[in-house]
């Protein structure tokens, strides 16, 4: 089995409305929806064309709405352990998830929410839910986060991470790209806030997306603002108030 430790491989959504979710995300990114009928809750599967890439479900009481990331990991027990060891803290300890895998999901030393999956043997690491060019899909995750520096530390010893490059972006904000095993697949810069993990999804146009966006009663809170190959991003509230953003040609 190939080795995918570090990959990011899901994109999940805890909700206010599930209904509505599915609605909004369909006219923005043009997921199609299935019902796997899971034992006790209602978990949605969204798919880009026949490749799965994302789940939702209603929150829980408590639960805030928002988009979680996971990452792919070669054993789930040892890594949550591991992140342990290095100061993050389990919210939930690995567990089960039939005919998928382990999961378990923690907070990073700097407090950002992030989830991990030991995907089962036959299973691809739901490395369908990651192409950084396909639309969708997930093309690009941010850590928006206190300490940049003791952050990619930890996910460092955690994942194998390395920081490719910094870019200047203005005054008092450097944009650090984080690289896998060569290959870029987010980054990192420091804000005030309580920091997070933000999840890209690809669209055909970002101007379209935005349209879609407010029609559909979400919020634009930042762009269309170019990056380097041509691209835009978009930056997002969907109805129910979880972050994110969108990537695509204007």
């Amino acid at each position: 089995m190939p080795d995918f430790h570090g990959m990011p491989c899901w994109y999940e959504l805890a909700t206010s409305d599930l209904a509505k979710a599915q609605v909004f995300y369909t006219a923005i990114v043009g997921w199609t929806w299935t019902d796997p009928k899971m034992q006790g809750m209602t978990y949605m599967l969204g798919a880009a064309g026949a490749a799965m890439v994302s789940g939702a479900m209603q929150a829980m009481d408590g639960q805030p709405v928002a988009w979680s990331i996971y990452f792919a990991v070669n054993d789930c027990d040892a890594t949550a352990a591991q992140a342990t060891d290095l100061g993050a803290k389990l919210i939930v300890p690995p567990a089960d998830i039939p005919n998928t895998g382990r999961f378990a999901i923690l907070l990073d030393p700097q407090g950002a929410a992030f989830a991990m999956l030991q995907p089962l043997p036959t299973d691809g690491a739901g490395s369908q839910a990651f192409s950084a060019q396909d639309i969708g899909h997930g093309n690009w995750q941010d850590l928006v986060t206190s300490d940049p520096a003791a952050a990619m530390a930890f996910y460092e010893q955690l994942f194998g991470w390395k920081i490719s490059r910094s870019l200047e972006m203005g005054p008092g904000m450097t944009y650090h790209l984080i690289a896998r095993q060569g290959q870029d697949i987010g980054g990192t810069f420091a804000a005030p806030g309580a920091p997070f993990w933000k999840a890209y999804f690809g669209v055909t146009s970002v101007k379209t997306a935005a349209e879609a966006v407010t029609a559909g009663g979400g919020t634009v809170t930042r762009g269309p603002d170019p990056i380097p190959g041509g691209s835009f991003t978009l930056q997002i509230k969907d109805p129910q108030g979880a972050v994110l953003a969108l990537v695509g040609p204007a």
